[in-house]
């Protein structure tokens, strides 16, 4: 069953346009009615105008209102829980944090399975699978997650390279090739550096992937590929706690879907990288 439509409206709703932004607090406060409404009704309830509904559906990703209703109907067939992310309190008990974190871990996992398309996955492990050369670009928090993909990527001898310093970034985007993968990663899409370097990439024909938070950004506007994370996580933003656990998810789940593809090709590579590290272990 489709689900995430109350998760997408949530994610999304501080960027909307006032009108947007107008139907989609609607929708929130009134989900159970609104998967009985036309789009007609809708826009009358909402105050705003049928266009209005049509492009919050694009702004949603969505094909149309049809969509958004069988979304928002699996979200409560699920007994989705909107807003139900914890707030960890600093005077709490390390048991009461232990939880929160948790859970909001947990919470952000959920949530991305709701935004994040299994094709944009496949079409990513494919190019991925066909490059020559593979940069990934991360800064800040987000180079934990770019180094994580080229230890990944790597171990299955594919020419992987991460760079955090945008001067590297930059050097490495102007050699790329049309064959060649530019991965950036930037949960607010707002990153220049990312920007910035995925835009020469651009310009020497790689293939471009992304992956940001869910919704319109100027990173993911660049991106042959969208991947998309969900988290609205509303305390220590600065620390990026719950959205990289949901973005390391995701390059789990694109790391396994390549593997999956190319069994015989990569399962001894892995296997030959896992005795070898095995060495150095002791018994």
């Amino acid at each position: 069953m489709l689900h995430g439509g109350l998760v997408s409206i949530q994610a999304i709703i501080e960027e909307l346009k006032p009108s947007e932004r107008k139907a989609a607090e609607f929708i929130l406060a009134h989900p159970e009615e609104v998967v009985k409404l036309s789009v007609q009704k809708l826009a009358d309830l909402s105050g705003v105008s049928e266009a209005t509904i049509i492009r919050l559906t694009r702004s949603l990703n969505m094909k149309g209102f049809q969509e958004l209703k069988l979304r928002i109907a699996g979200d409560l067939n699920k007994q989705t829980s909107m807003g139900s992310y914890q707030e960890i309190m600093m005077e709490g008990s390390v048991e009461s944090i232990m939880q929160a974190v948790s859970w909001n871990n947990i919470q952000s996992i959920q949530d991305t399975l709701s935004v994040l398309s299994g094709e944009e996955v496949a079409r990513a492990a494919e190019a991925m699978a066909r490059a020559r050369k593979i940069d990934v670009y991360g800064v800040g928090a987000s180079a934990v997650i770019a180094a994580d993909i080229r230890q990944k990527f790597s171990r299955i001898n594919l020419w992987c390279e991460a760079y955090s310093d945008f001067h590297a970034q930059l050097t490495s985007a102007v050699t790329l090739k049309e064959r060649d993968v530019a991965f950036g990663i930037s949960y607010s899409g707002q990153t220049e550096d990312i920007i910035q370097s995925l835009m020469e990439a651009k310009q020497q024909g790689a293939t471009i992937i992304t992956l940001t938070k869910f919704g319109p950004s100027p990173v993911a506007d660049l991106a042959d590929i969208r991947l998309y994370t969900s988290s609205v996580e509303k305390s220590i933003r600065s620390g990026a706690m719950a959205s990289r656990i949901a973005q390391l998810n995701v390059i789990d789940i694109l790391f396994i879907t390549l593997v999956s593809r190319r069994q015989e090709e990569v399962i001894p590579l892995l296997e030959k990288t896992r005795l070898a590290v095995s060495r150095n272990k002791r018994s």
